[in-house]
């Protein structure tokens, strides 16, 4: 039979009401058995199929799961994190009967998208990429009460489901590794630092240099966007110093690779004449000139960790918000200098 019926023909086909197919669709428990079991019985002969809108309304839900970045699609594809923290929520979501939809929001755009998206209910709870600190979307989120988990954190807000990794502790881990190799004079090229995560990563690096004794020197201290030509650039500034560095941690490894090769057209090798450590451990880390030494984060898993940690909120909405930190941990390759 046709699976272009409505539910008002189902009803009939029944000898139902229309608020009984409608009930007995979203499983609501005050439906007699018998008039259960005719329902249903009637639904699986003719392969109904319920309209997700109106199965919607009757539920107040979606199923979908709104993933925010705020950040423009140039940025988000130019940098190889955000398409496997994308796949990792998207095949969570998959997995647990959930859809996705993805929004990339520009700055221009946010309160637009806010009053017309979020606003309008179009998913039932958010995922948001926690990026700019003074992002306006973020409070807004809190005060209107949307299931929301961050991945990252925010320093004013600390009542939020949030998954992160433990980007301070591997930073401090990865420069504490150029120290036991001997070097004394190591720079950073720090991510963006109106960004938790260049925030915390620069953290790591100044907490490894004061517990080993060593002192923090503002000029080898370079900004470098989380981007390759950034870290291009950042690099090129500290070859030039007086006293150049003799090691070098890199706050992602997008950044690494811009370095690279503002070492090779510098004429120097790494790690022959500058040793680089760098953070994330994307694909693109094994296959650098010379393969890169590395703070791997599970990205993947900090996707799934988020859409079942939303699920929990939707689920129960009493749940008691879910702070998780996943660790990094050292991957040794050729660019440090040491032994793999």
């Amino acid at each position: 039979m046709s699976t272009s019926l409505t539910i008002e023909q189902i009803a009939r086909i029944a000898q139902v009401s229309r608020s009984t197919v409608s009930r007995v669709l979203n499983n609501h428990p005050s439906v007699r058995p018998e008039v259960r079991d005719r329902v249903l019985q009637v639904i699986s002969e003719t392969q109904y199929t319920p309209h997700a809108a109106a199965r919607s309304l009757a539920s107040s839900r979606t199923n979908v799961i709104g993933l925010i970045i705020p950040r423009s699609a140039t940025t988000i594809f130019m940098d190889p994190f955000f398409p496997q923290i994308i796949q990792g929520i998207a095949e969570a979501t998959n997995r647990e009967g959930y859809f996705l939809m993805l929004s990339m929001v520009t700055a221009d755009l946010e309160q637009t998208f806010y009053h017309r998206i979020v606003r309008g209910r179009q998913f039932d709870g958010v995922i948001m990429l926690s990026s700019d600190i003074d992002d306006p979307i973020l409070p807004l989120l809190i005060k209107d009460r949307i299931p929301l988990v961050l991945i990252g954190h925010h320093p004013y807000f600390q009542n939020l489901s949030a998954i992160d990794v433990e980007n301070r502790d591997g930073a401090r881990v990865a420069v504490t590794h150029l120290i036991t190799l001997g070097h004394r004079r190591i720079a950073t090229i720090t991510g963006l630092l109106h960004m938790v995560v260049g925030l915390d990563r620069r953290d790591g690096y100044k907490q490894a240099m004061l517990e080993s004794g060593l002192p923090i020197v503002p000029e080898l201290m370079v900004e470098g966007e989380f981007s390759q030509e950034g870290g291009y650039r950042a690099m090129q500034q500290l070859l030039a110093l007086p006293e150049p560095p003799t090691a070098v941690f890199s706050a992602s490894d997008a950044m690494s690779i811009g370095a690279l090769r503002a070492v090779a057209e510098a004429g120097l090798q790494v790690p022959r004449d500058l040793a680089l450590v760098s953070f994330d451990d994307l694909p693109v880390a094994a296959f650098a000139t010379p393969p890169l030494t590395t703070m791997h984060q599970p990205i993947l898993e900090m996707g799934a960790a988020a859409v079942i940690s939303l699920i929990t909120q939707l689920e129960n909405r009493t749940a008691a918000p879910q702070q998780i930190r996943l660790a990094a941990h050292l991957i040794v390759r050729q660019s440090c200098g040491g032994t793999p």
